[in-house]
């Protein structure tokens, strides 16, 4: 029986560390030594509270990309949206519409939103990046028609505790994202659907050949990208206590570094949501300790930018080396 009890440790931690994974989370803890060596303030707890928030907010809106990448995609509208979501869900509310409500509303306009760049990219055949950079467009001018470039504020005092609040000492945003990772890991592991978008990622002509009904599941990725990104949108209303015209500018790099930094393929058919929460916590981190070692903003967006690259170029060797 002992023996037994050995063998299945033993296997489990092989696993462990055979996970691709596993590595990117070693990175991530030495990457935190690091921050930790230069700036002793970063594991302290109050740090660590805010920081945990920061990157609920990256992975939540990272995991709707995971899904739109993993077909070979890319979504670049998702900050956009996440700020037009926010400032539906912020108009509806200051207009004295019920809370729960106002919150449904801004998360379907984040869906109609997806549902027109799964249109555009799945039935009239224009390339996903064309199409969400238009939606970036559209979306980000159609805040500053609505708002004239002001914030909306006066927003009810009940709501705000979604971004400011916790539950047992972990905050909201945290056990908001924990939900959906769970919900995502589940459609992405354990169904069909999951198994179709990856079988798309890999080969789509085949996947279609095989009966997979390849524009359905297009459409239905971007929708849920559209979802994730309205949910950011509105907790950061709560988070801030007002719907700010500029929300989610420059997210989706964030987003599309998270997921490549957490080893979700470019070229699709390739990723997990382990991997996603990982790199989303590694981007959190980074910006986190640059602000704390007091590095200049301009510096610290191009870290970050040499960071997107880096992440690329680690994609393409990985695929050449597949090849």
């Amino acid at each position: 029986m002992a023996d037994a009890m050995s063998t299945i440790h033993k296997n489990a931690l092989k696993k462990l560390f055979a996970a691709r994974e596993s590595a990117i989370f070693l990175a991530l803890l030495i990457l935190m030594f690091g921050i930790w060596l230069f700036a002793p303030k970063f594991l302290s707890g109050s740090n660590l509270y805010l920081v945990s928030r920061q990157i609920s907010f990256v992975a939540i809106v990272a995991l709707g990309e995971l899904f739109v990448i993993l077909s070979s995609g890319i979504d670049l509208s998702v900050g956009s949206i996440m700020g037009l979501s926010g400032v539906i869900a912020a108009g509806a509310m200051v207009a004295g519409i019920p809370i729960i409500l106002s919150i449904f509303l801004g998360i379907l306009g984040g869906m109609l939103l997806g549902a027109i760049n799964g249109l555009l990219a799945s039935y009239v055949g224009i390339a996903p990046f064309i199409a969400t950079l238009g939606m970036l467009s559209f979306a980000r001018g159609t805040i500053l028609i609505f708002t004239k470039g002001w914030p909306i504020i006066n927003i009810p005092t009940a709501f705000l505790v979604i971004g400011q609040g916790d539950f047992l000492s972990i905050p909201i945003p945290v056990w908001i994202m924990a939900g959906l990772a769970v919900v995502a890991h589940f459609v992405l592991t354990y169904t069909a659907f999951g198994r179709r978008l990856y079988a798309i990622g890999g080969n789509e002509e085949a996947a279609f050949l095989s009966g997979i009904r390849v524009k359905v599941i297009k459409l239905t990725i971007f929708i849920i990208s559209g979802a994730t990104a309205a949910i950011v949108g509105i907790i950061l209303v709560a988070r801030f206590n007002s719907a700010q015209p500029d929300t989610g500018t420059g997210w989706e790099l964030d987003a599309i570094a998270a997921a490549v930094i957490g080893g979700t393929s470019l070229s699709g058919g390739s990723g997990t949501v382990l991997g996603v929460l990982i790199g989303a916590a590694i981007m959190g981190i980074i910006r986190n300790g640059l602000v704390l070692m007091k590095v200049s903003p301009y510096w610290q967006t191009a870290i970050i930018g040499v960071i997107i690259v880096l992440a690329a170029v680690l994609d393409r060797i990985k695929n050449r080396r597949r090849g």
